[in-house]
């Protein structure tokens, strides 16, 4: 099976901050996988080295068969979809939908005087019909709600047809509807045909799409567990990671947790 990440004892060291410590995991094509940990895990970093946007300090970090310090990270990133909220802030308020989404087919923020084949258009099209938000292409972006601003960038992630695709916090300030629709759309997307491999960040197992399969905990730039979701996603080690006692219910794929009754923090 090809490997589409793998870090190798990779640690991630600014001034006298160790932000990941000897870190080392791996991503294999047919997997999608969550990592969770609290503020302060190194979860931003983690993405930030698999985005190819920040080397380590040390350790050897390769993504798509490529070795970050011996390829064109310029090049590399095309191969990246990359839907977050720091994406989103630099979107102009009077982008249409429709055009914030295509124009990422040109790598451009802002639609101004690119001329686009019809085959963008179609696929923008195909896209935001399988994210439930085609009825919003004429909708300006700064008129949206914030669930409809995570779909659109997911959607504008996908247009490039990425081999990877990075999901950072794509629950984050939603209400329960607005996040119940995009992990319903999450689960489409990470079991259909041909979907690019998947890395999704949370603080919360309440946003792991039913179709991922594996998951890393992280705790002080350290991994706590890794693994196949079922597995490794057990009470003791969600409760080392945020450094309590938890109870942990799992139900059709989905996950809740609560701090165990009585509970005292765990080591």
């Amino acid at each position: 099976m090809a490997t589409a990440v793998e870090l190798s004892g990779v640690s991630v060291v600014r001034g006298e901050a160790t932000l990941l410590s000897d870190v080392s995991w791996r991503v294999d094509e047919s997997e999608r996988w969550v990592v969770l940990g609290p503020n302060g895990a190194g979860k931003s970093t983690l993405l930030q080295l698999v985005g190819a946007q920040m080397f380590p300090s040390r350790g050897e970090v390769r993504v798509l068969g490529e070795r970050l310090g011996d390829v064109d990270v310029f090049d590399l990133r095309t191969r990246i979809g990359h839907a977050s909220s720091a994406v989103g802030e630099r979107i102009p308020a009077h982008e249409a939908v429709e055009d914030a989404v295509v124009s990422a087919a040109h790598a451009v923020i802002g639609r101004w005087k690119e001329r686009y084949e019809h085959e963008d258009d179609d696929r923008a099209a195909q896209i935001m019909g399988e994210l439930g938000i085609s009825h919003l292409g004429r909708r300006t972006f700064g008129t949206l709600s914030e669930g409809e601003r995570k779909r659109t960038l997911i959607a504008r992630a996908l247009m490039t047809d990425p081999e990877l695709l990075l999901l950072d916090e794509p629950g984050a300030g939603l209400d329960l509807g607005a996040r119940e629709d995009l992990l319903a759309s999450l689960d489409v997307l990470s079991t259909a045909p041909g979907a690019p491999v998947m890395i999704l960040v949370s603080h919360h197992v309440e946003e792991i799409p039913a179709g991922f399969t594996h998951v890393l905990l992280l705790r002080r730039g350290e991994v706590v567990a890794a693994g196949p979701l079922r597995e490794t996603m057990t009470a003791q080690n969600l409760g080392r990671t945020f450094g309590m006692r938890l109870d942990l219910q799992e139900s059709a794929g989905r996950y809740t947790a609560r701090r165990a009754a009585h509970g005292h923090r765990a080591d």
